[in-house]
């Protein structure tokens, strides 16, 4: 069933007045049209009006008032109450809506008698402010809420504080008047849209000192007029014929209100200062709030504070990459341009049943071909939370180039990192690219994960257990019991046991681990080492222990973690794209056979061969003596030192063999290894997505997907959680330990142990 839609022909500015009969009507103001549905939420419904009258979204309150009675307004506070009125007005499919500030002031006010709180949220836009001395300054300035900031009217006599304010009031005005006073040029100008004609209008308004309120407004035409008494100034707009573009009809230019008025109500709001940092901001992406505040200051003699910054922020930024909230509906439309300019692609979305974003998995053509044709079977299986406005959870799949470089394969952003979510994911990448021999993934071990790549890929799967999270799991078990140096020792032992190509020297790195913590040994044995230590694990995972391979992929959603969805997914798409062709370009000057890094580990394992003593015991069968003696069978590409087969490339006693008997090492290297290879796996290049912001024209939006629910609460943003790193023993934080007991977790200060040995 469709959502019932209606329009709200939202007023403010003006007042009630009470008839003879107890009916109540509403004059002056200005009105504002908002089209509305039983989907849409209050919070939203507020947004846009906060924006559009210069209201605070908690200072706020939206009335209206029921079919055939007009004596008592009803009030709008939650979404059942707004569904509530739709469904109300659904025959008429209009409604008059009524917009107020919560505390009701309206006309005069005397600062002299209003508290010198900064909690007073009192607003002051059409009102005329008294002082009757200097002295009150700092109750103004209190009085006056950084989301409020106001020019004021003061009466004569002339005080030392109307000069401060008349001088801000100057450098405001100066600035507007130099950047903006040709906003609006006359009849026949074009604009290409309603929005875009509101920016120029309130920018041309503040250069020219003069206030303005709407006549009428609505989806085809604008009237505006001069918000001072008997001042002629009209605008007409309206739109232009078979096009969506704006055109200026008709307007009366003159004024005769000298500007008073724009002196009287003028508001520093989210939207005003958005509009002025957008420049700013798109040449600089590190624009910073604090910044801001002082920008603003500087140039316009205007005091923000920090969250008022950060929400201009965020309205600047929409106006630079649209909108977080439409982004999502545009993601069934931009799912199919991916296919559609890149043939051979997979991207496809889930919602939930309420319609709104659940997961999307995008997986590109030349991945695709670049992972079947030139990897290793090879997956690395990671996540990053993203601390965007809606937040939620990038999945991805790498792989590693010959050239060990990371190679993205497959990415995915859903609601939450769920074992549902890294099911579907691994669904998906499975139909993306079918690979038809025995692979090994590299991931986490949680129960959840474990269970889906058994599920998925079956029995021709190794999961290798990322060595990171083993060792994240016994520093936590430590921590607290072992200080600093005794766990970072442990840790740094578990990963020479899991790289340990033989079972005892496997085994001497965990009695290492034993002599230190018993229960860390017993912790090691019952992680189940088949799954991450080399001389127990079945699969071939090419000495890569961890899943987070790579800091390439950090980096890139680094950048974009802030964009709306669609835009982060073509950011991303951007830089593979970058990442292919120069990858490419790179490898056709190569005259090596391996790439470059294989090349130097073959060298380097060469070095070492040259004082090997080579004995011949079967026909491919050799014996060769150096610091240890081992046995090489170059026919099944095998060393008993096990590097030959960890690693893919000929270990140094292989070499020694191979050159004796007069081969060429390169005939005994993985062929993943192989520039040629390198070379099929950049070979297909990915190709632009135009039209990224929205649907052209004739294209519809194929399906209607509303934004995930906001987890984070309300206000200042919290400092960003740092993306994940790779490595090994950075995870091994310095516990704090007193110098008297050596106890660990408080210093000598507070230490109890003592003073109770004392008592």
């Amino acid at each position: 069933m469709s959502a019932t839609k209606i329009i709200a022909i939202c007023q403010s500015g003006g007042e009630f007045q009470t008839d003879s009969d107890g009916s109540m009507s509403y004059h002056g103001g200005e009105a504002y049209a908002v089209d509305l549905d039983t989907d849409t939420k209050v919070i939203d419904f507020k947004q846009d009006l906060a924006d559009t009258f210069g209201y605070s979204v908690d200072n706020m309150l939206i009335k209206y008032f029921l079919p055939g009675n007009r004596k008592t307004p009803i009030m709008i506070s939650k979404d059942k109450d707004l569904k509530r009125m739709i469904n109300f007005f659904s025959n008429a499919d209009q409604v008059d809506v009524f917009v107020v500030p919560q505390d009701g002031c309206q006309g005069l006010i005397n600062v002299s008698n209003a508290p010198a709180s900064r909690s007073s949220r009192t607003t002051v836009s059409d009102a005329i402010v008294h002082v009757s001395s200097p002295t009150e300054t700092s109750q103004i300035d209190n009085h006056l809420d950084a989301d409020e900031t106001n020019a004021l009217v003061i009466d004569k006599p002339v005080s030392p504080l109307q000069c401060i304010l008349d001088s801000n009031w100057e450098k405001l005005h100066n600035k507007a008047a130099t950047q903006w006073q040709n906003a609006i040029t006359g009849v026949e100008q074009r604009f290409s849209s309603f929005a875009d004609f509101r920016e120029a209008l309130h920018r041309f308004s503040i250069a020219h000192a003069f206030r303005y309120k709407y006549k009428k407004s609505d989806d085809h035409r604008v009237s505006v007029k001069c918000k001072a008494e008997g001042c002629p100034w009209r605008i007409y707009v309206s739109r232009l014929p078979t096009t969506h573009l704006i055109r200026i009809k008709k307007m009366i230019p003159e004024h005769t209100c000298n500007g008073m008025a724009a002196k009287a109500g003028y508001r520093a709001t989210k939207g005003w200062v958005g509009n002025i940092i957008k420049e700013k901001l798109k040449n600089s992406s590190n624009y910073r709030p604090k910044d801001i505040v002082a920008d603003i200051q500087r140039e316009y003699g205007v005091q923000l504070n920090y969250s008022q910054a950060w929400r201009a922020k965020g309205i600047a930024k929409e106006q630079l990459q649209g909108s977080y909230k439409e982004s999502y509906s545009l993601l069934p439309l931009f799912c199919n341009k991916i296919m559609e300019t890149n043939p051979g692609s997979l991207a496809t979305f889930a919602t939930k049943e309420d319609s709104s974003f659940h997961r999307v998995f995008v997986s590109f053509h030349a991945s695709i071909s670049g992972f079947l044709n030139g990897c290793r079977p090879l997956i690395f299986l990671d996540d990053i939370p993203l601390d965007s406005k809606y937040q939620g959870t990038l999945l991805m799949a790498t792989a590693a180039d010959g050239d060990d470089g990371v190679f993205p394969l497959a990415f995915a952003v859903v609601d939450d990192e769920t074992d549902d979510n890294w099911h579907w994911f691994l669904s998906q990448l499975k139909i993306a690219a079918p690979i038809s021999q025995p692979i090994t993934i590299i991931a986490n071990f949680n129960n959840g994960l474990k269970d889906a790549i058994v599920n998925v890929f079956g029995g021709d799967c190794f999961h290798a257990y990322c060595l990171r999270y083993v060792a994240e799991k016994l520093n936590n078990d430590l921590k607290g019991r072992f200080s600093h140096e005794a766990r970072r020792l442990m840790v740094q032992d578990l990963y020479s046991a899991a790289s340990a190509p033989k079972v005892e020297v496997f085994e001497r790195y965990t009695l290492d681990i034993k002599a230190i913590s018993p229960e860390a040994y017993d912790f090691v044995l019952g992680s189940e080492p088949q799954h991450w230590a080399n001389v127990f694990f079945d699969g071939m995972r090419y000495n890569h222990m961890t899943s987070n391979f790579g800091q390439l992929f950090y980096d890139w959603v680094e950048e974009a973690v802030e964009l709306p969805i669609t835009h982060m997914i073509d950011v991303l798409r951007g830089k593979l794209m970058e990442l292919i062709y120069t990858r490419r370009v790179d490898s056709n000057k190569w005259t090596t056979t391996l790439t470059p890094s294989m090349e130097e580990k073959l060298k380097n394992e060469a070095s070492k061969a040259q004082s090997f003593q080579v004995m011949p015991s079967h026909t491919s069968v050799f014996e060769v003596r150096g610091e240890s003696v081992e046995k090489v069978d170059i026919s099944q590409w095998d060393c008993s030192c096990r590097g030959w087969q960890l690693a893919g490339l000929p270990c140094c006693h292989a070499i020694s063999v191979i050159e004796c008997i007069g081969r060429s090492v390169y005939d005994y290297c993985s062929r993943y290894f192989m520039a040629e290879s390198y070379r099929k796996t950049y070979a297909d290049s990915i190709y632009p997505i135009p039209n990224v912001e929205g649907p052209l024209d004739g294209e519809e939006l194929l399906v209607s997907i509303t934004p995930p629910p906001v987890k984070r609460t309300p206000g200042k943003p919290g400092r960003r959680a740092k993306l994940k790193q790779a490595g090994s023993l950075e995870l091994i934080r310095r516990q704090m330990q007193c110098s008297k007991c050596k106890g660990l977790g408080h210093n000598k200060k507070t230490c109890k142990v003592l003073e109770n040995a004392d008592a």
